[in-house]
């Protein structure tokens, strides 16, 4: 006998690690004063990315001294762009523990081949910060989006150290803590906790960071896509608006339609407050329910953002044909969209609760998330 659906469902299905959910309310006809068809070198260009600029550091409190730039390719052009530049210097550390901390450590180490220590581990764990010296140049991921762990301060992380701090912010700008004096390069996408349109990224460096960048001539040669200095000195351009390749000023225009959605609910700390509601409704569903957990082990370290679960029933054969099993029927009955877990991450689910997602939404999932898990038990019984 087939077991009743739920009657509420979410209003919209979007739970998409990335790119995210719209903000609330979106339409299309809010990007109608973009200048489409005109150069981002003209005026109306380069206000329109100033002011994107500026907003990023107005809502996110960065401080007057750092500088900010969009560039190309997303966070995954940032982090690169970063590693290029300033990386070789010094010894190097890598901490990992998903998929994309795992990227910049290949990169390092076998394209770039600079001496690198590199510290990992396990999906649902981070790295032990105590054990890092940041005399070296440390590389890192803020918050895990494939694993759904991130770091829970930057306690660990000495003002005096010696080294660079070069972090992958990407899933945590704009919802979670980020302790500007701690942090020398900082990279992330507004496609994210803001919902943006993909495709640019964010490069926020420090004084330090720029230091390095202007008295530091890498070994290898660099793309122009890459290039920070010209004459040992910082391109200023690139951080009040004059990009290095050309943008999209309709991805752009979005983006100053998130942020000033971002000065309404509340800024930095309405946003973190939804992000913090919405991860607050799984990870009580979680308590509720013996057979599904948060991925991340230790509470102190659990997203807030990308949530990651895995099921923890005994009955279950095969967890990665299950766990995309329930994935699916949700899809299929366009309850959730995209929430299987990453590709190298433990089977499971990966659901966003970052700001632009709406708590009632996740409320309305777990309904839908304990009907499947107990249809799927019966469909897996019956085939036994």
């Amino acid at each position: 006998m087939a077991r009743p659906q739920p009657s509420a469902r979410p209003a919209n299905p979007r739970f998409s690690s990335g790119p995210c959910a719209k903000i609330p309310h979106f339409s299309l006809d809010m990007l109608s004063d973009a200048p489409l068809g005109r150069s981002h070198r003209a005026k109306v260009g380069k206000d329109k990315l100033k002011a994107a600029i500026e907003g990023t550091r107005e809502i996110l409190n960065i401080p007057a001294d750092y500088k900010i730039g969009i560039v190309p390719a997303s966070d995954t052009g940032a982090v690169e762009m970063a590693m290029w530049s300033m990386l070789g210097a010094r010894k190097a550390e890598m901490l990992a523990w998903e998929s994309f901390g795992a990227g910049w450590v290949t990169d390092v180490v076998k394209q770039l081949k600079i001496d690198a220590e590199v510290k990992t581990a396990d999906y649902g764990q981070i790295v032990d910060l105590a054990t890092v010296n940041f005399d070296n140049d440390v590389v890192f991921t803020w918050n895990g989006t494939t694993s759904g762990v991130r770091v829970p301060s930057g306690d660990a992380i000495p003002a005096d150290r010696a080294g660079l701090t070069i972090c992958d912010a990407t899933s945590a700008a704009f919802a979670q803590d980020l302790p500007w004096d701690k942090l020398d390069v900082t990279t992330f996408s507004w496609q994210k906790v803001m919902g943006g349109e993909a495709a640019h990224g964010i490069l926020v460096l420090s004084p330090r960071a720029v230091e390095r960048l202007e008295n530091y001539t890498p070994a290898w040669p660099l793309p122009k896509i890459f290039r920070l200095t010209k004459g040992g000195k910082l391109i200023e351009g690139i951080f009040v608006g004059e990009t290095i390749n050309t943008p999209s000023m309709l991805a752009v225009e979005d983006y100053l339609v998130a942020l000033e959605w971002a000065r309404k609910v509340g800024g930095l700390k309405g946003l973190q407050e939804r992000a913090d509601t919405n991860a607050k409704v799984l990870w009580d569903f979680c308590d509720r329910h013996d057979w599904i957990a948060n991925l991340a082990e230790d509470d102190a370290t659990r997203s807030n953002t990308s949530v990651c679960l895995k099921f923890a029933d005994d009955r279950i054969k095969d967890g990665a044909a299950f766990a995309k099993a329930v994935a699916k029927k949700l899809e299929t009955y366009h309850v959730a969209y995209d929430i299987g877990a990453y590709r190298d991450a433990p089977a499971g689910l990966r659901i966003w609760c970052g700001a632009t997602v709406e708590s009632a939404d996740i409320e309305a999932l777990t309904l839908w998330l304990e009907w499947a898990f107990e249809t799927e038990i019966e469909a897996q019984a019956e085939t036994a």
